[in-house]
C-alpha cells in the first residue's frame, strides 16, 4: 500500500475545511448560535486555509513549489490557531476578568479604522467568553483549533513530502 500522492491529501484538506464551514454554518442558522467577532476571524482561516488546499490540488506543483505552499499552508493555519486560541484563553477566564460586550464587528469595520478594529477584535468581548455550544466538553474554538493545527501539519507535511 502507497500513500495517497499530494492532490487526493491536498483534495482531502480542503473537504475537511468545507466540512468544518459547513458545520459553522449549521450552528449559526439551524442551532442560532450567531458568530462572536473571533468567530468570524476562525472561519476566515478556515476558509483560507480550505481555498490554499483546493488551489495546491490543482496546481500540484512539483519541485520547489511544494515549499510555498507548505508554508502558506503553516502560517495561516498557525494565524488561525492563534485566533481560536486567544478565542479559547477569553472563555477560561473568571468572569470577574472578563471583559465588557463591545460592539458587533460590523459597526467596528464601518466606524474605526481596520488597525483599530482588529484591535478591539483581539482585545476580545464579553460575548466571545461565552460558551453556547460544547462537545466532548471542549467549546467550539477548542475544536476549531485542533482542526487548524491538524489540518496545518496534514498540508505542511504532504506539500513537503516528495513523492
Amino acid at each position: 500500500m502507497t500513500l495517497a500522492d499530494r492532490r487526493a491529501i491536498n483534495l482531502t484538506g480542503f473537504v475537511a475545511c468545507v466540512g468544518l464551514m459547513a458545520y459553522a454554518l449549521y450552528a449559526e442558522h439551524y442551532l442560532y448560535l450567531a458568530p462572536c467577532p473571533l468567530c468570524v476571524f476562525q472561519r476566515v482561516a478556515v476558509i483560507a486555509l480550505g481555498l490554499l488546499f483546493l488551489v495546491a490540488a490543482l496546481h500540484h506543483p512539483r519541485g520547489s513549489g511544494r515549499i510555498g505552499y507548505a508554508a502558506m499552508t503553516g502560517l495561516i493555519a498557525l494565524i488561525g490557531a492563534s485566533v481560536a486560541g486567544r478565542h479559547l484563553w477569553l472563555q477560561n477566564l473568571p468572569p470577574e476578568d472578563v471583559p465588557a460586550c463591545g460592539p458587533g464587528l460590523d459597526y467596528m469595520l464601518d466606524s474605526f479604522p481596520l488597525s483599530d478594529a482588529l484591535r478591539m477584535v483581539f482585545t476580545g468581548s464579553g460575548e466571545c467568553a461565552t460558551t453556547d455550544w460544547s462537545f466532548l466538553g471542549l467549546s467550539m474554538p477548542a475544536w476549531v483549533l485542533i482542526a487548524l493545527l491538524v489540518l496545518g501539519g496534514l498540508g505542511v507535511w504532504n506539500n513537503l513530502r516528495r513523492d
